[in-house]
């Protein structure tokens, strides 16, 4: 990469993060802050992660919604490689709808959530499905991050060589991460590069009105759009974060 490029785009902010499914809130914060969001996904996939499954609220708590993927002889798949197993969408259509009907904001959200559901059921890869669900819902918050899958920036090495490399290919001078990061990034390597690190605080984030009980923060963004509509990416924002902008469409 030209490094005269490199200098004029310091002012760039990137986030490199593995896709997930319906993630909560705090997810597109985030990548909302960031003017491109590098999905992650030539990585090794984990069971029992978020890459298939989160939360909802129900009337008898917490539940999963959980996308079956084929593990049975590959330890090893990547996020971009691993496949649905079998239908899925419709259960979860129907468990959202039992548990959201009931919400403010249901009536006017509903189709186009299952729109998403429809064309998602018919996709084979994960990773896919993954992105449907993560470009519509950044483009029904109204958040104008643009979206860019890893294999269009090859990268090599340790973890946080490949982050660097991503980082060079992509023109950014500033990398935005989520605090469980600091456990494993190599701060000094991307500072010697002239990359600025800033970190996410995923502290003190309004509540807003929910249905079943007492509040839960930790369950999938659809709770926040079937709860509060319009109103939703103002309960995206904290104190916390102030000095990291969201970037608007």
């Amino acid at each position: 990469m030209n490094s005269s490029l490199f200098q004029v785009q310091k002012h760039v902010r990137i986030s490199i993060i593995q896709s997930c499914y319906i993630p909560w809130r705090g997810f597109f914060d985030l990548i909302g802050r960031c003017d491109e969001y590098v999905i992650f996904d030539h990585v090794q996939y984990v069971k029992r992660h978020w890459h298939n499954r989160n939360r909802i609220k129900t009337a008898t708590g917490p539940q999963w919604l959980t996308i079956p993927v084929i593990t049975t002889g590959r330890r090893q798949q990547t996020i971009d490689a691993a496949e649905v197993e079998k239908p899925w969408a419709e259960q979860h259509w129907r468990a959202l709808e039992l548990a959201y009907r009931r919400a403010p904001f249901f009536d006017a959200v509903a189709p186009r959530v299952r729109g998403w559901y429809e064309r998602a059921a018919r996709e084979r890869l994960l990773t896919e499905v993954n992105a449907i669900f993560l470009s519509e819902i950044a483009a029904l918050l109204g958040l104008g991050t643009r979206f860019v899958r890893d294999t269009a920036y090859p990268a090599q090495g340790t973890k946080t060589e490949r982050v660097l490399a991503i980082i060079r290919a992509a023109g950014a001078g500033c990398y935005l991460s989520g605090p469980s990061a600091k456990a494993y990034l190599d701060v000094p390597l991307l500072a010697g590069a002239g990359v600025a690190v800033e970190w996410m605080s995923y502290e003190r984030y309004p509540q807003y009105p929910q249905l079943h009980g007492p509040f839960e923060a930790s369950v999938s963004v659809l709770d926040l759009l079937f709860n509060v509509g319009p109103n939703a990416p103002r309960y995206l924002r904290t104190s916390q974060n102030e000095s990291l902008p969201l970037r608007r469409s």
